[in-house]
Parts: structure tokens; C-alpha cells; sequence
């Protein structure tokens, strides 16, 4: 069986997650590293597989495929009963896990990737971080995680007593949240949150994806 190529950038968040998925299938794969700062994502080459010009794309076999969260879900179905299973045991749970991953796509990502683009990004490129921008959208994740502050007190991870996609789409933008955006206090302030993100931050799979550098 061919082994899955992934082309991507090793400090995307999008490219962490499905690397991240990966690890915890135990699926070998090859990283072909995409110079996003270089502006690989943008030539024609990469353009035809995938138009939108983002990273990570996958190619196994005939099929190519984008879109981070795609990608994880196909994972996690075509390696069912290897590695860590990601979408529960039944369809109560998967549609859990389902559940959850939609409020981080829709709830948690947008904010949390603007804070991570103030703070990080524009300073990079010569801006200047936007404070009250980033204030804003602090208060929206301060909404949300109270949620799941609640949600969390019940359970020990989003979709129930086991580890899902639902847990794993949130490591990679929030490891930047905590350690180079000075956001830890959103996860620490909350008892059930910090436990969460203590387990789920400590997993060898992540462990093994953060550490890789570009």
C-alpha cells in the first residue's frame, strides 16, 4: 500500500492537526513540506491540487483531498479498528463527536485563530496587533469555554468519557493560544478546561507533531 503523502507546512495548525490524526492511527505517511512562507501554496504546481491554495493537502493513492477537517474525518473512518478509534463505538457516540467538532469549526476556531493572527502574524509581516480586536475575540472564547467548562464537568473529554476527533481538532490552535500567545489563563482559570487540555496536550501523538519543527 502506497504511504500517504501530505503536503503541508510543519507549523500550520491545519497541517498539525492532520499529522496529529496520523500519529494517533499509527499510519505511516511522508511529509512534503509546502514553503508557505516562501509562497509555494500559491504556484501552479500546488494550485492544481488544491485551487483554494491553503495547506495541508493528501494524496493517497487516486485520491486527492483538502480541508484539514475532511481530511481527519476520512482518516479516521478508512483506519477504523487501528490506533486510537476517533469517533466513539457507536453512532450515538459519532454523532457526539460530530456534535463537537462542529462547535470547534463554527464556535472556537474562528476566534481563536484571529487572536493567534494578531499576536503572531501581523507583528511578522510589519503590522501592529490590533488590541481591541483581539479583546474581542478573547471574550468569545471566554463564552465558549465556559461551555465547556460545564460540558467538561460531566465528561472527561468533549464527546464523552473518550478521546475523539472532537478533543484532537482543538490541540493545535490552542498549544499556540497557551505557549506563544500568552492566553494560558483562558485554559487555567478553568478547573475542568485545565485538566482537559493537561490530558489531551500530554498525548505521545501530539507530542511527536508539536515538537517537529519547519
Amino acid at each position: 500500500m502506497a504511504t500517504i503523502k501530505v503536503l503541508g507546512y510543519p507549523l500550520s495548525t491545519a497541517t498539525r492537526l492532520v499529522l496529529c490524526c496520523l500519529e494517533e492511527k499509527q499510519v505511516d505517511y511522508e511529509l512534503v513540506v509546502v514553503d508557505a512562507a516562501a509562497g509555494a501554496h500559491k504556484q501552479p504546481q500546488y494550485l492544481a491540487l488544491n485551487p483554494f491554495g491553503l495547506v495541508p493537502t493528501i494524496q493517497d493513492g487516486d485520491l486527492t483531498l483538502f480541508e484539514s477537517r475532511a481530511i481527519v474525518k476520512y482518516l479516521a473512518k478508512k483506519y477504523k479498528g487501528q490506533g486510537t478509534e476517533l469517533f466513539g463505538n457507536s453512532l450515538s457516540e459519532e454523532a457526539l463527536v460530530e456534535q463537537w467538532c462542529e462547535v470547534e469549526g463554527q464556535s472556537y476556531n474562528s476566534p481563536a485563530l484571529t487572536i493567534l493572527s494578531q499576536i503572531l502574524f501581523v507583528p511578522k509581516k510589519g503590522g501592529t496587533t490590533d488590541e481591541a480586536l483581539v479583546e474581542l475575540n478573547v471574550e468569545k472564547l471566554i463564552k465558549v469555554l465556559d461551555i465547556y467548562e460545564e460540558r467538561l464537568s460531566k465528561s472527561k473529554y468533549l464527546a464523552g468519557d473518550f478521546f475523539s476527533l472532537a478533543d484532537l481538532q482543538h490541540l493545535p490552535t490552542t498549544h499556540y493560544l497557551v505557549t506563544d500567545c500568552g492566553k494560558g489563563d483562558l485554559i487555567s482559570s478553568r478547573k475542568h478546561v485545565k485538566a482537559w487540555w493537561e490530558d489531551i496536550s500530554c498525548r505521545p501523538a501530539w507530542k511527536k507533531v508539536s515538537e517537529k519543527g519547519p
